[in-house]
């Protein structure tokens, strides 16, 4: 069954979509537009939703996470062990991991890389691992991060020295991971015991639940050990991740209300195509509108016409718009996120569906006045050409 037959049942529909097909180039570039509008539209809020997850899925390890080291009115150059302690008995529902840090060059067959040493004794707290482990407990053995194995052709089990002590490697850190001074990225770590000589720690880091609760124990922690009555000292430089999720997230959002307004500029081009096309098809069939007049046909039914055609027009621009959109975003989503069925969340998907109702919208709006005027032509003055 053809769209036509479907259609015989309403006349100005029908009458609508025959028109539509009497110039079938011109329809074709008009619905190229709203279709170019409408990928420009969802793409770009897709892109925005997928870049707000890859940021979200970077700093999610680090939301929860509190730093603490040696303020500019300590009188010591780290934390101290009885910090350490104070510390730990004012947090008691996280996770209180003190380190020490230093540097060295690592060789091995003739290759040498700089990376920098940490010292911790919770190591599966800090670090995810791509081989071996990461154990709870670091007496013996050490981390290595992949890109230092790699380049000095290191593997699991192969010693390590440091300070003139070997340590075999039982895991191989993952680059995107870590919160000592490599990052994850050129970095060693030994159990604690191996950085003795250092007498204070350099940094401690808290594992809180989640990010309001690393704000408030960073919030605790400045306001315990900075804060004497009216005078305000820094003994303890106390940092908190859980914003920058937030200042990020809001960053991203306008960001992303940016490049909608960039698609909406395509939508509106498009509109002023649809306008004209179709004041060029109701100047082109002025005389066929003034015989349907002339015979009785209402104003209403012409008005219905012509708003009929704008919204075939919307219509059929806009599901083939969502349908590149969708594919386009899918490739977004692999590029980006690393997954192509993030596309069909709602936090994209929603994006496809204000794209079509938007190029719905934009169409009906542009094909008023052309429908007004159509609609109250002279009968007469319209058979007159």
């Amino acid at each position: 069954m053809s769209v036509a037959d479907a259609l015989w049942r309403f006349p100005s529909a029908m009458m609508a979509w025959r028109n539509l097909g009497r110039n079938r180039m011109r329809t074709a570039l008009a619905a190229l537009g709203i279709v170019i509008g409408v990928v420009a539209i969802s793409s770009l809020g897709m892109a925005g939703v997928a870049l707000q997850q890859q940021a979200t899925s970077n700093l999610g390890s680090l939301t929860n996470q509190v730093s603490v080291s040696a303020g500019q009115d300590s009188d010591y150059d780290g934390v101290t062990e009885d910090q350490v302690e104070e510390i730990r008995s004012i947090i008691t529902d996280a996770e209180v991991i003190p380190q020490k840090s230093n540097s060295t060059t690592v060789s091995s067959r003739g290759q040498e890389a700089y990376v920098s040493v940490t010292g911790v004794t919770n190591a599966a707290a800090l670090y995810d691992v791509t081989s071996g482990e990461a154990p709870e407990r670091l007496q013996t053995g050490a981390l290595i991060s992949n890109s230092t194995a790699r380049e000095l052709g290191l593997e699991l089990g192969d010693p390590v020295e440091y300070d003139g002590q070997l340590y075999r490697i039982t895991g191989l850190i993952d680059s995107g991971s870590g919160f000592g001074p490599g990052g994850g990225r050129g970095e060693l770590v030994i159990p604690i015991s191996g950085l003795a000589d250092q007498e204070h720690y350099d940094s401690v880091t808290i594992i809180a639940a989640d990010g309001d609760a690393a704000t408030e124990i960073s919030e605790t922690l400045d306001e315990h050990f900075n804060t004497d009555g009216r005078d305000e000292e820094e003994i303890l430089r106390v940092s908190s991740y859980a914003s920058a999720q937030e200042n990020i997230n809001s960053f991203l959002n306008t960001l992303q209300l940016a490049l909608l307004g960039i698609g909406g500029i395509s939508l509106v081009v498009a509109s002023v195509a649809i306008l004209n096309v179709m004041l060029m098809s109701t100047v082109e069939r002025r005389g066929e509108i003034g015989v349907l007049r002339a015979v009785g046909i209402r104003r209403g039914e012409v008005l219905r016409m012509i708003l009929t055609e704008a919204t075939f027009l919307g219509t059929l621009g806009g599901l083939v718009g969502a349908g590149c959109s969708l594919v386009v975003g899918a490739v977004m989503f692999q590029l980006v996120v690393g997954d192509p069925t993030g596309v069909l969340q709602w936090a994209s998907a929603r994006y496809l569906l204000y794209g079509f109702a938007f190029a719905v919208f934009a169409s009906v709006l542009s094909g008023i006045y052309p429908a007004w005027k159509a609609a109250n032509d002279s009968p007469v003055e319209a058979l007159r050409g």
